[in-house]
């Protein structure tokens, strides 16, 4: 246990924001990082600090906005020598966050989960702070199962996911969204134009392999028939550069990403909690291709989730692809057709993302945080 100082009020705001100080554990993926930009963004007089990594993603957009402060930490996963050096690393990592909690005396600790979350939560406790995680896929991940027990409470993405441990409080708040997708956002300039469907191929900040695969084996069709396509394939991606059109554009990353949803007619993306967020609040249909060695396959659940609502449908990761040709094909020939257009279905579709979005869960998890520091 540490022994804190405590801090006197000051007046005024000057006061309040002296005694609000945040630390947030988000990194690795943009499914952790940017639910938690968009809560920290509906805390705009907090004094705010971050925990992550220097080697991903938050280690590129954190430090744009707030003092970055990273540990090294990773999964348990593995054999048994892996196992004891990632426990010898947590053990690191907690007396590392414990000392940064007591020098920066925050007084509340917010994680979206992920590996960083175990010492975020473990020094939090050990501390007496109170902390709150969110968890926004569909069946709950290693870190909330073990340690979601040990917060004060935990905000749920979806109201359907089961908890082994309860904490005393649970909130379904939905999974928070940066506000950029919540208003008109410009289709980029280097968007292909033209009139034919735009396909928005979302790989994930750290690539998909898979994924990306199957979409080049398949997109020449695609393009031969009208289609522009985008194709977000990560930083990782050993194929990048194989396939030349006019109407291909493949990125590793952009932060235009709510313009091409917004513009998009069809999205095929993995199923991360956080990326159907953006795509339900963008309202852009999608079929989804879980990530098949997600770990206890929560991006199945979530994809399932979304297709018993009617605003996706599911392809499995296949060697040739043809199954995505197929889904493909089945949901634009309405628009590619030269006749009489049949049903188009993506209009049903995107209709349907539009009921799945919780426009206010980044206010909702911000007055979560703000009832937790008043107590």
């Amino acid at each position: 246990m540490y022994s804190w100082t405590p801090l006197a009020y000051g007046t005024g705001l000057r006061g309040i924001i002296a005694m609000t100080r945040l630390l947030i554990a988000a990194s690795g993926t943009g499914g952790h990082l940017f639910p938690a930009l968009a809560v920290a963004e509906k805390l705009p007089h907090w004094d705010i600090h971050w925990l992550g990594t220097r080697d991903r993603l938050d280690g590129r957009l954190v430090p744009k906005h707030y003092p970055l402060h990273w540990v090294a930490m990773g999964g348990l996963q593995g054999g048994w020598r892996l196992r004891l050096r990632r426990l010898i690393q947590l053990f690191v990592a907690v007396w590392a966050v414990g000392r940064l909690l007591h020098r920066k005396q925050i007084t509340l600790v917010f994680t979206t989960g992920g590996y960083i979350a175990a010492p975020a939560v473990l020094a939090a406790r050990l501390a007496g702070l109170p902390v709150l995680l969110h968890e926004s896929n569909a069946v709950a991940g290693r870190v909330t199962r073990l340690l979601g027990g040990c917060c004060s409470g935990v905000a749920l993405g979806w109201s359907s996911t089961k908890l082994s441990r309860p904490p005393a409080r649970i909130w379904h708040t939905g999974t928070p969204v940066r506000p950029q997708f919540y208003r008109p956002a410009p289709l980029p300039e280097w968007v292909p134009r033209g009139s034919g469907p735009l396909l928005v191929v979302m790989g994930g900040s750290q690539g998909a392999r898979g994924l990306n695969h199957m979409v080049r084996q398949q997109a020449r069709p695609w393009l031969e028939a009208g289609c522009r396509l985008v194709h977000l394939c990560g930083r990782n991606d050993p194929e990048m550069g194989s396939l030349r059109d006019p109407a291909y554009v493949e990125r590793p990353f952009t932060e235009e990403t709510a313009g091409l949803l917004q513009y998009g007619d069809l999205a095929i993306s993995r199923a991360g909690a956080g990326t159907i967020s953006e795509l339900a609040a963008s309202r852009c249909p999608a079929i989804l291709v879980p990530y098949p060695h997600a770990a206890n396959q929560h991006q199945e659940a979530n994809a399932a989730a979304v297709a018993a609502f009617g605003a996706a449908v599911i392809v499995h990761e296949s060697p040739d692809g043809a199954p995505l040709d197929r889904a493909v094909r089945r949901l634009l020939e309405p628009r590619l057709s030269m006749g009489t257009p049949a049903r188009d279905p993506l209009v049903a579709m995107a209709a349907a993302m539009g009921r799945l979005a919780r426009n206010d869960a980044a206010a909702d998890v911000a007055k979560v945080l703000e009832n937790l520091h008043r107590t």
